[in-house]
């Protein structure tokens, strides 16, 4: 990710608590060190301890990957407990920034695994991402405003009711070049 954005302080303190506690038991429960797991994450140790304190200021990027490397996604480690199919949120804070930009993680589900966000970037504001996995894909769909996808192929722009899907196995950035925020939801499969 060209420009991090950091989940702990950009979050709610329950979201980096939560996400700590739980790659701890994950980790935990495959009798890892946490050494273990920086390997297999290729995040240092010192940060994932941190993280597992809650100490820590772990990009979305990073917690992906500490998540694939426990066999298991982002939607699992961020969703508060019992957030499975049926059951009502209003959906979970995992980023935010000064601006007034926000990362809103309503819900996933199981099988085949999918999560839907809605997003808000105001204005002049960037979100730079790095790739999923091999095949994973995003359908954007813009409710207000108007979003800019930086791909690898050149800049897509959508306008209010417009949707795209973009592969989400390479390099990728949300922009918003305009005045006015742009708010989109954001389907995710086979990250």
């Amino acid at each position: 990710m060209s420009s991090e954005v950091d989940v702990g302080s950009n979050a709610a303190p329950q979201f980096v608590t939560r996400i700590g506690g739980r790659i701890r038991e994950l980790r935990k429960q495959r009798g890892w060190t946490v050494q273990q797991l920086a390997e297999a994450s290729t995040v240092s140790r010192r940060m994932l301890t941190q993280i597992e304190l809650g100490q820590a200021n772990p990009s979305l990027a990073t917690v992906d990957r500490v998540a694939r490397a426990l066999d298991t996604d982002f939607a699992a480690l961020a969703l508060p407990d019992g957030d499975a199919a049926g059951v009502e949120t209003e959906g979970t804070l995992v980023w935010q920034a000064p601006g007034g930009s926000a990362a809103l993680l309503l819900g996933a589900t199981l099988d085949p695994r999918a999560e839907l966000w809605r997003w808000t970037l105001a204005p002049g504001e960037r979100y730079d991402a790095e790739p999923d996995r091999p095949g994973a894909q995003e359908i954007h769909h813009v409710l207000a405003g108007r979003l800019t996808l930086a791909l690898e192929t050149g800049p897509r722009t959508l306008g209010p009711g417009q949707s795209a899907v973009i592969a989400s196995d390479q390099q990728y950035a949300y922009l918003n070049d305009e005045s006015e925020p742009v708010v989109f939801m954001r389907v995710v499969t086979g990250a």
